[in-house]
């Protein structure tokens, strides 16, 4: 079993803020998603665009992993309108299957791009033998 912080190698932008995609430690997967491209840029499309690139980022993260949505535990999910959760809620719904993993929803006044307006901080179980 490792004990030792490692991060997720992934195919997602290289951010140039000091930060990983995903850490893992202890069997368990902490990261936060974002709804950026390949290129770093955030998705246009509106909530239903951004949510579904966010889970898609997320999906590809666990996958680096070795893992699945059915290894999520927890979602944080911060939207910059209450207004969205709705929408969130329908895309979220075809991408998790019950049981579901444990949810809060969080409505901030902003997130750390203006044009963002959802972001998923997430925590998963790791197969701790890779």
């Amino acid at each position: 079993m490792k004990t030792q912080s490692y991060p997720v190698q992934t195919e997602l932008f290289a951010s140039k803020a000091p930060l990983e995609w995903a850490i893992v430690n202890n069997g368990t997967l902490y990261t936060a998603q974002i709804p950026i491209d390949q290129t770093g840029v955030v998705v246009d499309g509106g909530i239903e665009a951004q949510t579904r690139r966010t889970l898609d980022n997320l999906v590809h993260t666990l996958e680096c992993a070795g893992e699945s949505l059915n290894s999520v535990l927890q979602v944080l999910i911060y939207v910059t309108d209450r207004e969205y959760l709705a929408t969130v809620n329908k895309v979220y719904a075809e991408y998790f299957k019950a049981p579901y993993p444990n949810r809060a929803a969080i409505v901030v006044a902003g997130l750390a791009r203006e044009e963002m307006l959802v972001e998923l901080v997430v925590y998963a179980a790791v197969n701790a033998e890779l």
